[in-house]
């Protein structure tokens, strides 16, 4: 169906998002012969895509480029609940789905898409970059909803405290049409509009805060070229956050502008022209330019993640209240190895270890007394093993979504994982999905994980199709030294351990000298975790008790050297707290 918004027409379409969910949105076709790129819009909160119609036609100099715009989940035309999603994780993959469609769609590269995004909707894009790390040509965030100014005191504090009393429930929004900007029309418009509705949903609410806090911690990690444009006289949200966003990006260009005067609106502002003409010529600057990113592939030896790990090593002074602190709190975990199981394990095999890792997996409280019990349950409840559960049942959608691909392509499924632990995670998602695998090959460093696996193996039934070989994953040589050649290449939780790049470089190459041409490698990383202090100033690593320092790896410094080895990233997912993400890409 086509409709007329002032000059350009746009159809209106339906997508099928990740689970299934219908998502709406329009499209405006570039009036060029040869479009010059996509341009994707998000709204703010409590809107839909007909609050950003006007900039298509606004954007006067931009009719050879393609516009989008959505209906978020739970708004305007979109299927869901009003003003509500499951998770902010369903959000982003929402986010992430739409852009996939856009490219399988209507045939556009990654890097001949940019996105404009406002309030709430430029919360889930630089969320989005931070955690998937797309490969986009630029984008635009006007007025991002880092921190919504919450007018009653202690609010953020009772919000919490409702939401783990009641579970969900829904916060009417303060904000009026006068608030948001000078333009009579614009305020008329939005006081009658019966999609514009008030509540919003508090998980929503309070994952924008906690996110929030963490893509502006960590936005050298986004690389994306960055315009930023601050509303002056903003009612409705901080704008510190902001500024510390920016100062803090990791992107080689990036320009901020603050709009004095304007209210929280900014791309329906009244003076909104100052904004759309900044935003148009900073695009169409990034488009006029060959796409680059900065070579993350040397960020071992240089750069903030490096500086990062070398302070968690430097000792500190152990009289000092910092240094009395960690001491305690490493006593409390010796004491704590008294009574809990997972804490004593992790004392004698390494809190990183396949041990550890797979009684993790199991999330069976066990100790000495009912104390014993509890501490033992906080234990595995830590946000850091609770994204590590989490972890494995991505790591199993993606293994199903890659032997599926192979099924269909009639392709043999010979799966080899290098760093396998017990192999836990392979060996229940092939025995609980009932897969017919030709071969699976499971390896790891440690003799003891590969007496525990072969275990494993044979309590599962997989002992004609599955085998446990003890083998060193950053050694090259040995992956040539498989029998069967795989379709399929895992490595979960290995990269993380080892800060160095040249060994993560030695294992793709072997994954890239083994894995069958249009197989799959499915592989992990960890670029955050709010526990990297306790984690290194407490926690013992497997490697002969030494401390456990982790450097972390951005997702785009990871896929990089997926990429070097020969492999396209297809897919991610990622836990709602940021920590993991494990993606699956296909070899060239």
């Amino acid at each position: 169906m086509k409709q007329t918004s002032n000059q350009r027409q746009y159809k209106e379409h339906i997508f099928n998002t990740h689970d299934g969910s219908q998502i709406y949105y329009r499209h405006w076709s570039s009036e060029a012969e040869i479009s010059k790129g996509a341009i994707v819009m998000f709204h703010r909160g409590h809107e839909h895509s007909a609050r950003m119609m006007h900039i298509v036609d606004e954007m006067e100099d931009m009719k050879d480029y393609d516009f989008f715009a959505w209906d978020a989940r739970g708004h305007g035309h979109s299927d869901g609940v009003l003003d509500y999603s499951p998770s902010l994780d369903s959000s982003l993959r929402d986010v992430d789905s739409f852009i996939h469609h856009i490219q399988s769609t209507y045939q556009f590269n990654i890097q001949d898409i940019a996105v404009i995004a406002q309030s709430v909707g430029a919360v889930l894009v630089s969320t989005w970059v931070h955690d998937y790390a797309p490969k986009i040509r630029c984008m635009v965030l006007a007025s991002p909803a880092f921190k919504v100014k919450l007018y009653v005191p202690f609010a953020l504090t009772g919000l919490k405290l409702m939401q783990s009393i009641r579970g969900d429930f829904f916060v009417n929004s303060y904000v009026k049409s006068k608030y948001l900007t000078h333009d009579p029309q614009r305020m008329a418009s939005y006081d009658n509009d019966p999609l514009i509705t008030r509540p919003i949903a508090s998980n929503i609410l309070l994952s924008l805060y906690d996110t929030s806090e963490r893509i502006v911690e960590d936005a050298a990690a986004i690389t994306v070229p960055t315009q930023l444009l601050i509303s002056g006289d903003d009612w409705v949200v901080h704008h510190k956050p902001q500024h510390q966003f920016y100062e803090r990006l990791g992107s080689e260009i990036k320009e901020r502008h603050i709009l004095d005067g304007f209210y929280h609106d900014t791309l329906g502002e009244k003076d909104r022209e100052l904004a759309l003409d900044k935003a148009q010529t900073f695009i169409q600057q990034c488009f006029s330019r060959p796409y680059s990113r900065p070579d993350l592939t040397h960020s071992d030896k240089t750069g903030f993640t490096r500086y990062e790990a070398d302070t968690l090593a430097t000792p500190i002074n152990r009289y000092s209240l910092k240094g009395l602190y960690w001491a305690i709190t490493r006593m409390s975990l010796k004491l704590g190895e008294l009574l809990s199981n997972g804490i004593k394990l992790g004392h004698q095999t390494g809190f990183d270890s396949g041990s550890t890792l797979d009684y993790v997996y199991e999330n069976q409280a066990q100790g000495l007394t009912p104390i014993g019990k509890f501490i033992d349950k906080t234990y595995l409840n830590s946000i850091g093993w609770r994204g590590i559960r989490q972890r494995k049942l991505n790591i199993e959608a993606l293994l199903l979504q890659a032997i599926k691909s192979l099924r269909q392509k009639k392709q043999a499924i010979r799966i080899m994982d290098v760093a396998a632990g017990h192999g836990r995670y392979i060996l229940e998602a092939i025995k609980q999905n009932d897969i017919c695998a030709d071969s699976i090959l499971l390896r790891d460093y440690s003799q003891l994980n590969v007496k525990l696996g072969t275990q494993m193996i044979e309590s599962n039934g997989l002992e004609d199709i599955a085998t446990f070989t003890q083998a060193n994953a950053f050694k090259t040589q040995s992956y040539l030294e498989t029998s069967n050649q795989p379709t399929i290449g895992v490595v979960s939780g290995l990269y993380e351990l080892f800060p160095n790049n040249d060994l993560i470089r030695q294992s793709l190459t072997g994954f890239a000298s083994t894995i069958e041409s249009g197989g799959y490698l499915i592989y992990t990383n960890q670029p955050w975790h709010p526990q990297l202090e306790m984690i290194a100033r407490a926690l013992t690593s497997h490697k002969d008790g030494d401390a456990w320092i982790m450097r972390r790896r951005t997702q785009e410094e990871m896929d990089q050297l997926v990429a070097s080895a020969g492999f396209t990233k297809i897919e991610q997912r990622i836990d709602e707290f940021g920590i993991f993400t494990v993606s699956i890409a296909q070899k060239d």
